[in-house]
């Protein structure tokens, strides 16, 4: 079943230099029970793209009237780009929707302790009571690996380490039980054994409450190990999408292609690495045509300056937008 989906998603904003596109023409579903992770680099438009589906971008945001977000739940189809007030955007702000966001330090008052962003959330959002609120709190906090939980509890959060802040993060937005669970880089400043227990918390609460996550990361091994589906985007595009072992096992489009030959291989430790030629250029300076064509090795000098290549199917679910695929199938 479809829980959310967005169709022709195109988000700019209004600038001291001028409106600027940061989204362009993106369009992904995601299933209940599945994960879908999103990829790309620095400024690829990622996290932009989350904060859409909650409404979280500045007020100098401006989505275009095509784009459509939509989240279905047990009893109605929520329409997210038309809702206006606090009260009508609660059920996309921690109701249905949480989001664990990249930096914690930045998502915690420093003068309210992890506790009560905790219980007052889940008053907000549920119908327990203070003390009931308290106590699953603390029992989240323990089962993404926070040891002394209830002390950690009455804690501020800069009185714990970034990966200790980054985990109480987790267990808050997981502790409301949503339908569908944004994460924005949320293993970035863990340890590889954390990081593995929060993985496997993610797929437990997947299996156990049927919620959907969008993932967002750079690291591909990641994904690999906990996504059912990627999209990897570009300059505010998606190039690629398909299920992640058709992607990352073999990949057409050249930006996923460089993205993958620039990983460490065990088997050639010290081959150096192969990265993705040249910068992502800047929105005010975004490239016309396909938008990856100033950095790739196989462009077609008319046709990837001048047009923009539309998804091109690869194979069951599997597709990539690039001229070079379209150019390989019509020389088949």
């Amino acid at each position: 079943m479809s829980l959310l989906t967005v169709n022709n998603l195109n988000l700019q904003f209004d600038t001291d230099e001028g409106r600027i596109t940061a989204v362009e023409n993106v369009s992904f579903e995601i299933n209940t029970g599945e994960v879908l992770g999103l990829v790309g680099e620095s400024g690829s438009g990622k996290s932009v793209t989350a904060k859409s589906l909650m409404q979280l971008n500045p007020s100098n945001a401006v989505y275009s009237p095509e784009s459509s977000i939509k989240l279905k739940l047990e009893t109605e189809e929520v329409d997210v780009l038309s809702l206006k007030s606090s009260s009508e955007l609660v059920i996309v702000r921690g109701g249905a929707v949480s989001m664990i966001f990249q930096e914690p330090m930045a998502s915690f008052a420093p003068a309210i302790t992890i506790g009560s962003h905790m219980v007052e959330q889940l008053l907000i959002h549920t119908s327990l009571t203070k003390k009931a609120a308290a106590e699953l709190s603390i029992e989240m906090l323990e089962r993404v690996g926070i040891n002394e939980a209830g002390k950690r509890f009455h804690q501020y959060a800069f009185e714990l380490s970034g990966g200790m802040r980054q985990r109480a993060m987790i267990a808050m937005a997981l502790s409301t039980k949503p339908k569908l669970l944004i994460a924005d880089e949320p293993t970035t400043a863990l340890d590889v054994t954390i990081q593995a227990q929060v993985l496997d918390l993610m797929k437990d609460l997947v299996a156990e409450f049927g919620m959907g996550i969008l993932f967002i990361t750079h690291d591909l091994g990641v994904i690999a190990q906990v996504a059912d589906r990627v999209a990897v985007m570009y300059l505010g595009r998606v190039v690629e999408s398909g299920p992640v072992r058709d992607v990352l096992r073999s990949p057409v489009h050249p930006y996923t292609q460089g993205l993958l030959n620039a990983l460490p291989k065990l088997d050639a430790l010290d081959q150096p690495l192969t990265p993705v030629e040249g910068d992502i250029p800047s929105p005010l300076e975004r490239p016309s045509g396909c938008v990856f064509h100033t950095r790739c090795p196989q462009i077609l000098a008319d046709h990837c300056q001048n047009s923009v290549p539309s998804a091109t199917i690869v194979s069951k679910k599997h597709t990539a937008a690039c001229f070079a695929i379209e150019t390989d199938k019509e020389a088949a």
